[in-house]
């Protein structure tokens, strides 16, 4: 699991606080930071010690465009000074508007054009299973990338490939403009995904839910949390 840290989810609320300025999209943010927090807290097998292991867990952000929660987490879990927060998105801070991988301790992708994380994910599953890699992946993407149609195609290869050491986690907040009928885990269990549907901020269930993985198939977990809007 991730380094333990004296932090807990309330202080990273406060860490959060820290990164100002319009950039910072707190709602994309802000629906993350549950799930984000049980990943490296609970469920991930990686640490700021391990960034060049090869079987370490990989975790990927698709939805890149609101990362103030992901920048508070990794400090939080000692993967950078909490200092950098401060000056988030400044002209020579390694902390973007976008996640960087070259710039960023901890970060696994350069990401934040809706769409990307999934596909990758699915490649970066395969490639550790053709290493004989022993970690999983992770990625993380919002309801509305569903409606860009390259997390279709990833979501259809996957399935046929039997990519079980994948598991995607979409944040539902109602802020995609087509939906799936069915609900959108209906859209991964019909290319033959293990699904399941969650409250979005129970530590809990969101623990259990990314634990209790398949043998056999990839693993998509829908976290419901407040709608964008409200």
């Amino acid at each position: 699991m991730s380094t333990p840290t004296t932090y807990g989810i309330r202080d990273v609320e406060g860490l959060m606080s820290r990164m100002t300025g319009d950039e910072k999209h707190s709602a994309a943010a802000t629906s993350t930071l549950d799930v984000l927090w049980v990943l490296y807290d609970a469920v991930l097998d990686v640490g700021p010690d391990r960034l060049d292991d090869p079987d370490r867990d990989r975790f990927l952000l698709s939805k890149g465009h609101g990362p103030m929660a992901y920048y508070a987490v990794l400090a939080a879990k000692g993967f950078f000074p909490i200092a950098w927060l401060d000056d988030w998105a400044g002209f020579e801070s390694p902390l973007g508007m976008h996640p960087d991988r070259v710039l960023g301790p901890g970060v696994e992708i350069g990401s934040g054009s809706l769409g990307h994380g999934l596909p990758m994910a699915v490649g970066i599953a395969l490639a550790m299973k053709a290493n004989s890699n022993h970690g999983r992946v992770f990625v993380l993407i919002g309801d509305a990338e569903l409606d860009e149609g390259s997390n279709h195609e990833a979501i259809a290869a996957a399935g046929s490939l039997g990519v079980a050491n994948l598991t995607a986690i979409v944040i539902d907040n109602r802020s995609s403009s087509l939906g799936w009928p069915g609900g959108i885990a209906s859209r991964f269990a019909v290319s033959g995904w293990a699904t399941s549907d969650i409250d979005g901020r129970n530590h809990r269930g969101i623990t259990s839910a990314l634990l209790d993985h398949p043998d056999e198939r990839p693993c998509a977990v829908v976290a419901h949390v407040e709608s964008k809007a409200s």
